[in-house]
């Protein structure tokens, strides 16, 4: 008999129970392989990683972006493109033959107009005080030596009544100078006596001169210093000249206006010559020299073609343009050319050589490269679509460093047409 039914009951159990659990996992397993696929990675035996198979997954894929690294730096290959000789007649094509010419070895840079930095002066007073009067306006032309304007001012008075306090106590000086003298002379005074007044004259003497110097310095004309004395009132206004012959071109002097030696009053400015700066391109530095003979143009004045020369080139090339600034002087009697206008700098070069150059029009842009199409007479129709490399541009006519011979025939008119049919037909991939 048995004597424990309690564990007689549960063997079955435990046997359903483990039966369900090996079913769940089976189609748990089942499932799972399933949702993973051909594109996932399956576990293995051994707990690894096995990699997905790529199965029939394009190359372009995997390796594009390096193809697309190196398609950038390789030439386009020549495409043609086909056209129905009705199409030709439509669209007006025309045809012109790549030549060979002399090529001009100037260059030609654009400027701007700037002041002679030789002949332009900044105006600022000799003494400090404030503004009477203004005598000029800007633009007008002053001569040198013109008054520009009047400053009221202290100090030139306080310096002229220390010149003339010193100048009368000189005076005073000499007087008794001279009676010792004559004592000296008939043994009333001793000679040490004389020689000490000797001492104290060379001093007094000094010390005047040293006040005249600062009146002039101030401004004063001498003819004016020469004129003071003790009985007439003191000049109170200096005058401000001007340096030199000129324009004014800038003014910042207005009556009222309390200024110091170091206020900026006025810009004299001699326009009878002026400089003409532009930016020299890297590629261009062995071609222009300090010297090379230059001729400036306008668009203000057509017919005006000004002579002149290279005067200065920077030694330092800007990192943004990589640029060197560079400076023509030219001559300007009639003051045509004025501060800030845009000019054309044409700088004579080396020796010429020929160059092989196509019409302007003839060249299409593709992304980032310039292409043209080429025609050949025994196949009406037909145009090649190649990649050419451009040099410096002359009228209408652009230099052809590479991609094109002389002789060969290009679409001069209607090149544009002849790029769209080519994109119609999706002759060439666009770019990624």
């Amino acid at each position: 008999m048995n004597t424990n039914p309690r564990l007689t009951l549960q063997w079955p159990m435990v046997a359903v129970a483990a039966m369900a659990f090996m079913t769940v996992g089976a189609g748990g397993t089942y499932l799972l392989m399933q949702r993973a696929g051909p594109g996932h990675q399956l576990a293995d035996v051994d707990g690894g990683a096995k990699p997905a198979p790529t199965g029939n997954m394009p190359p372009s894929l995997t390796t594009g972006t390096q193809t697309a690294q190196g398609a950038s730096d390789l030439p386009l290959p020549d495409v043609v493109v086909t056209i129905s000789q009705d199409a030709v007649k439509r669209a007006g094509l025309e045809i012109a033959e790549v030549t060979t010419t002399a090529g001009s070895s100037a260059v030609r840079i654009p400027g701007a107009i700037a002041p002679n930095g030789y002949k332009q002066v900044v105006v600022t007073p000799l003494i400090s005080g404030r503004i009477t009067r203004v005598l000029v306006e800007l633009g007008q032309q002053v001569r040198s030596g013109q008054t520009l304007a009047e400053v009221f001012s202290p100090e030139l008075a306080d310096a002229q009544t220390r010149y003339l306090s010193m100048k009368a106590e000189l005076g005073a000086h000499e007087r008794e100078l001279d009676r010792t003298t004559n004592l000296v002379t008939i043994g009333a005074a001793s000679q040490q006596e004389l020689e000490r007044l000797h001492a104290e004259h060379s001093a007094k003497l000094a010390e005047v001169q040293s006040l005249r110097s600062r009146l002039v310095l101030l401004g004063m004309p001498a003819a004016e210093i020469d004129d003071l004395s003790p009985g007439k009132d003191v000049e109170t206004t200096t005058k401000i000249p001007a340096p030199i012959t000129g324009t004014i071109t800038e003014r910042s002097a207005n009556v009222g206006l309390n200024v110091d030696t170091a206020s900026k009053l006025f810009t004299v400015v001699d326009l009878s010559s002026v400089w003409v700066v532009g930016a020299l391109y890297e590629r261009d530095f062995s071609r222009v020299h300090v010297g090379s003979a230059a001729t400036v143009t306008t668009a203000a004045y057509p017919g005006l073609a000004l002579k002149g020369r290279v005067s200065y080139i920077d030694p330092q090339v800007s990192a943004e343009t990589r640029t060197a600034q560079v400076r023509v002087e030219v001559s300007n009697p009639g003051s045509e050319l004025r501060l800030g206008m845009y000019a054309g700098i044409e700088i004579a070069g080396a020796a010429a050589k020929a160059v092989t150059t196509i019409p302007k029009s003839a060249v299409q842009n593709v992304n980032d490269r310039q292409v043209v199409y080429l025609a050949n007479p025994g196949e009406p129709g037909k145009f090649v679509e190649r990649e050419v490399h451009l040099g410096d541009a002359s009228g209408d006519r652009v230099e052809v460093i590479s991609g094109l011979r002389p002789g060969d025939q290009v679409v001069a008119q209607g090149s544009f047409f002849v790029r769209a049919e080519r994109e119609r037909l999706g002759l060439r991939p666009a770019a990624r």
